[in-house]
């Protein structure tokens, strides 16, 4: 189990670098973790979207990001109500991936640290569980918010978000 968490969180890391490695942007902070390059290292301090999947579980069986609600709010006719609500859930999604975002940087700047100057079998254990700790919360923080999404549009508003979506 913990090997398959170890490869998992490598591959996911390993994935998401050669993807960013596109070419640079002035807008980027510089990465001070090796692990991360610097659009991944932006994205996460910032809580931009950084895992184009991670919600993947959620859009597949009609669970909305808020975000997409609120961008089609006109289209969708949500009430002033709807709106109000689905901007507190962006907000504070938004607020929970810049907080793991930065718990995310500070665990693999550990890692990088312990590696760096060598380490013991349990710190590599102790630093890679809680990897996988942070980003289940963010995912979990996503999967939230969209299950509070569809909670407050109609099935009506979902199916034609759903459609909005794509097109």
């Amino acid at each position: 189990m913990l090997k398959t968490l170890s490869t998992l969180i490598i591959s996911l890391f390993l994935f998401t670098a050669a993807k960013a490695r596109q070419q640079p942007d002035s807008t980027l902070k510089k990465s001070p973790v090796k692990t991360l390059t610097d659009k991944q290292y932006t994205l996460l301090i910032t809580g931009e979207y950084l895992f184009d999947d991670i919600n993947q579980v959620a859009l597949l069986n009609h669970y909305p990001m808020p975000g997409d609600a609120l961008k089609f709010k006109k289209e969708l006719t949500l009430i002033p109500n709807q709106v109000i609500k689905l901007a507190a859930i962006a907000t504070e999604l938004h607020r929970k991936r810049v907080e793991m975002g930065n718990f995310i940087v500070t665990n693999e700047t550990t890692l990088d640290k312990l590696l760096k100057k060598g380490t013991d079998n349990g710190s590599i254990i102790f630093y890679a569980n809680r990897s996988g700790l942070y980003y289940g919360e963010l995912r979990n923080a996503i999967l939230q918010a969209c299950v509070s999404t569809a909670d407050l549009l109609s099935p009506g508003q979902v199916t034609k978000l759903e459609t909005l979506i794509i097109h």
